[in-house]
């Protein structure tokens, strides 16, 4: 009995065995197989149409591969580099500040993050432009220096940043808590009126006799401002100096410019080791002689880091023209204003092709649309400042609308930050563009269908090319 029950106990260790070993080459296992990983690059994009149906937003990935058609093909070759990019963004005016800071404490955190962050629904505003003393959009002329008719102050005793305290100062050291990177131009749109020739804050110039008091003047500004964590990155002499129609205004030939640079402010500014960057012009494009005329003046020039330009006359070009002759110096667009009574799609276009991509594949550094803010009235503005100046936000209370100039910029800054490397694309009339590598090694193609007709257009890449459609008039930036 005992050897039966051992040989049926062995029989079934046997069976069990032999079910176990079946069970891994059972028919109902499907059949292991290798993942296939593809090498072909995608690309995401984000689109923005002059119906305003689509502001800004993401679109369906695309992938890169290898064909041929007949579409127009926008080639990036990121082996050419060409200059540094050091932001995109806008003006915050002394108004701009004011309706900023009369949010609610979670509104205002908000929108700055918005503005200013780096999150993934921020649109990443990397250079600010502000004025020293007051520009036409502040609710009143000032200066740093203002005194009773007849005074004078050639020691700067009391000179005060009081007037900035309120709302600009204030709102600058939020951005900078955001974005401790953010770069800051200073432009001057009039010396204190006691230094003028007329007296006056419309028109005049600066006085020969006082060249060296603004120059302490603006020296003292840069200091004041650092000691409230404020670095003054670069500032331009004289916001548009042969517009002396403006409310606050100055007049400053080239002559002038060239004079202060190598007389005054250049050799202080070395002799108090101020690093911030000395720009000339800050105007037109329909004048480059203007700022190569100061730039052919050697003494000058030593101390000059480059121009600043806008464009309410000529043609972008212009910035071309003075990188040729001068290759060493730097370029920059500061200000362009979109008008109360502009179309958003008109504005769209315009703006991104010349603005944006103009400037930057003519050598601009920088991208700056004019207002950041403004409330429904287009207010604030001093008395004869501009009455139909749009900012890329109406604020009304506590209700904000983004306009034309927000995606205008978005479209850059959200994707091209400081650091960036302009890169070679394309040239095509129909659709302006402009290519970017980051420091994070992504590619960025901004491009604008300057048509009334949707353009099938190709991506291309070394021997690839990923195929997408542009409506009519509208812009998109690629990232890949």
């Amino acid at each position: 009995m005992r050897s039966l029950i051992s040989t049926i106990f062995l029989f079934l260790i046997w069976a069990c065995d032999v079910k176990s070993t079946n069970s891994n080459v059972s028919p109902q296992q499907p059949p292991t197989t290798t993942p296939v990983v593809s090498n072909n690059p995608v690309l995401s994009y984000w689109l923005t149409t002059p119906d305003q149906t689509i502001l800004l937003q993401k679109q369906g990935d695309v992938t890169f591969y290898k064909s041929t058609n007949a579409n127009v093909s926008i080639e990036v070759d990121s082996t050419q580099e060409f200059q540094s990019i050091d932001g995109f963004g806008f003006t915050l005016t002394g108004g701009s500040a004011k309706l900023i800071s009369q949010l609610s404490a979670s509104e205002k955190s908000n929108l700055l993050n918005e503005l200013f962050g780096k999150e993934a629904k921020s649109i990443g505003i990397s250079y600010l432009r502000i004025s020293v003393g007051a520009s036409d959009l502040d609710e009143k002329v000032f200066s740093y220096n203002d005194l009773e008719l007849g005074q004078k102050d050639e020691n700067l005793a009391k000179f005060s940043l009081e007037p900035d305290k309120q709302y600009l100062i204030p709102i600058l050291k939020e951005i900078i808590k955001i974005n401790p990177s953010i770069k800051i131009m200073g432009s001057p749109w009039s010396a204190p009126v006691w230094m003028k020739t007329n007296g006056k804050s419309i028109g005049g110039n600066l006085s020969p006799e006082y060249y060296q008091v603004y120059a302490k003047y603006l020296a003292k500004y840069i200091a004041e401002m650092k000691k409230e964590g404020i670095t003054i990155d670069a500032l331009t002499l004289q916001n548009e100096p042969q517009h002396g129609g403006n409310n606050p205004s100055m007049v400053m030939s080239f002559t002038d410019q060239a004079n202060f640079v190598k007389n005054n402010l250049g050799p202080l500014f070395r002799k108090e080791n101020i690093t911030t960057k000395i720009i000339v012009w800050d105007h037109n494009c329909d004048n480059p002689e203007y700022p190569i005329n100061v730039l052919n003046d050697n003494e000058a020039n030593q101390y000059i880091d480059g121009s600043a330009f806008h464009l309410y006359a000529g043609d972008i070009s212009a910035l071309s023209r003075v990188h040729t002759l001068h290759p060493n110096k730097n370029l920059y667009f500061t200000e362009q204003w979109t008008s109360s009574k502009g179309a958003f799609g008109g504005d769209l276009q315009w703006h991104v092709k010349n603005v944006v991509i103009g400037s930057v594949r003519n050598w601009s550094k920088v991208a700056l649309e004019w207002n950041l803010a403004n409330d429904a009235n287009f207010q604030p503005h001093t008395p004869g400042g501009c009455t139909e100046c749009k900012g890329a936000l109406t604020i009304s209370g506590s209700n904000i609308t983004r306009n034309v100039s927000y995606y205008i910029i978005a479209h850059a800054s959200k994707f091209v930050p400081a650091g960036s490397k302009r890169i070679q694309s394309t040239t095509n009339s129909n659709l302006p563009n402009a290519a970017f590598m980051t420091p994070e090694g992504k590619k960025v193609l901004i491009l604008e269908n300057d048509k009334t007709t949707s353009i099938d257009i190709n991506v291309k890449q070394s021997d690839k090319i990923a195929v997408m459609t542009l409506p009519a008039g509208s812009v998109a930036t690629i990232v890949w």
